[in-house]
């Protein structure tokens, strides 16, 4: 057996110890995701006083609530729309509390244009989820582009272990824009469709 299977069979494993024991300590989901977010907000504190390292594994330890809360919330039997929107909403708190660590930073520092990088990924995070959400008010499902939140919050894991903050700022800066034209466009392509199909000539 590979040894990168391995791991994610052993971590597989782990993960379903852990969704396990909070499921019968019948914990709500809910207060799982909002533990998550308490947990961001002191790494964000510690983005702010520069101890990035230590950021970095606690940014990994909210990740873990952010994977079960909706493990748990289906092994439960208490999957609720209500969960689904206030696990989005949290997360956007979380992300913003994350960035707002390193706008402070920044600041702090008197690095003026990183503070304003950090603002234009602050824009950026809130834009990808908006052209998600209000695209599929008019079409069925706008999925597209690869810089989903997963794939901001590995970056900045990545950049908070090993130092690299400044270019992972460039990196969800580039990509995140690139992934909100590609939703504009497909929600372009797919309404224009639905409007010729409405609309036949």
């Amino acid at each position: 057996m590979p040894f990168t299977k391995i791991i994610g069979v052993v971590c597989g494993k782990i993960l379903y110890w852990i969704v396990r024991g909070l499921s019968l300590s019948r914990i709500h989901p809910n207060v799982l995701t909002f533990i998550g977010l308490l947990i961001n907000i002191y790494a964000a504190v510690l983005l702010a006083s520069g101890k990035f390292f230590y950021a970095g594994l606690v940014i990994i330890g909210a990740g873990l609530f952010d994977m079960v809360d909706g493990r748990v919330a289906r092994e439960t039997d208490r999957v609720t729309r209500f969960g689904a929107f206030f696990d989005s909403v949290i997360d956007r708190y979380s992300d913003l509390a994350l960035l707002m660590g390193l706008l402070v930073y920044y600041a702090n520092i008197n690095r003026n244009f990183y503070v304003v990088l950090t603002g234009i990924v602050m824009t950026v995070s809130i834009m990808i989820s908006y052209t998600r959400s209000r695209s599929e008010n008019v079409i069925p499902l706008c999925k597209v582009g690869f810089l989903e939140r997963p794939e901001r919050v590995v970056l900045l894991i990545i950049g908070a272990l090993f130092d690299k903050m400044a270019p992972v700022l460039w990196v969800i800066t580039v990509i995140g824009n690139i992934t909100v034209i590609h939703r504009m466009m497909h929600t372009w392509d797919v309404t224009k469709k639905m409007d010729l199909a409405d609309h036949p000539k």
